[in-house]
């Protein structure tokens, strides 16, 4: 049986590490994560800074995640079908609801964004393409774990944040969700990953009409929801019909785009 490579398990642990908490890391902080000596640490990282796959900040030492990760990066999205054929959709949708877009796939136990479109005024915005987001919270992760088996196997073994009081942890309840996801052909999230924060998204399938991705908007409550005045019973909530309705024909647009019929 063929052994791993140590020191290739070692380099790709610390960029890893480098890619989450505090983003710059001394070598002491590298060396004592991983368990390494510092001239063990100092080695790889070296190796990593002259191939451009990390950096180190001349003031304070610290290192940091390099550009050429962000060129790989692009180039596995730009092979990327779905990606490639949501582009001109997804760029639609963001003007006609005037939210952000998301476009997410199944990846390690949670939803990889692969497509990012920023909401279209001229407030300040951050790209989150190749950022995570939880299954069981986001209207991303709902989709996704309600139409793949894969994901929803995973999204019941997986750890199940609390991230508000409106989060949706237990399996019961979560199974129920998931139905009604798949009855109404979208899932929504409001307020159960961030606060103040709603999002929906529908499923995307291929040609053998299997699911391959979700595409979702987001936006502050006040605008993808009802006004409680609009809302039945005069509580607010409700998701706009008219974005929903954006969402799902997106979905749809760009599933047939990939081949997939009966839309």
């Amino acid at each position: 049986m063929a052994r791993n490579i140590q020191s290739l398990e070692r380099a790709a642990a610390m960029l890893r590490l480098l890619a989450g908490g505090e983003r710059r890391l001394g070598l002491s902080d590298i060396a004592a994560a991983l368990g390494l000596a510092k001239g063990t640490a100092h080695g790889i990282l070296r190796t990593l800074q002259a191939e451009g796959f990390v950096e180190q900040d001349s003031a304070s030492g610290r290192y940091q995640l390099g550009a050429e990760l962000l060129r790989l990066g692009n180039s596995y999205l730009d092979v990327h079908e779905l990606r490639a054929r949501a582009l001109v959709w997804t760029d639609d949708l963001a003007r006609s609801s005037g939210e952000a877009v998301y476009l997410g796939v199944l990846h390690q136990q949670g939803v990889l964004i692969v497509h990012h479109v920023f909401r279209p005024d001229d407030s300040r915005q951050v790209l989150e393409v190749g950022a995570m987001q939880p299954l069981h919270s986001t209207a991303l992760g709902k989709v996704l774990s309600a139409y793949d088996p894969v994901a929803h196997s995973e999204v019941l073994e997986a750890e199940r944040k609390d991230f508000t009081a409106s989060t949706v942890c237990d399996p019961g309840d979560l199974e129920a969700v998931l139905d009604l996801t798949r009855a109404r052909g979208y899932a929504a999230d409001v307020e159960e990953t961030w606060e103040g924060v709603a999002s929906v998204a529908a499923p995307i399938h291929d040609r053998h009409r299997m699911p391959v991705g979700a595409v979702g908007i987001t936006g502050a409550v006040e605008r993808v929801c009802k006004a409680p005045e609009d809302a039945a019973g005069g509580t607010p909530g409700g998701l706009r019909p008219e974005l929903i309705a954006a969402v799902r024909d997106c979905a749809r647009a760009v599933s047939r785009d990939l081949g997939a019929s009966r839309f």
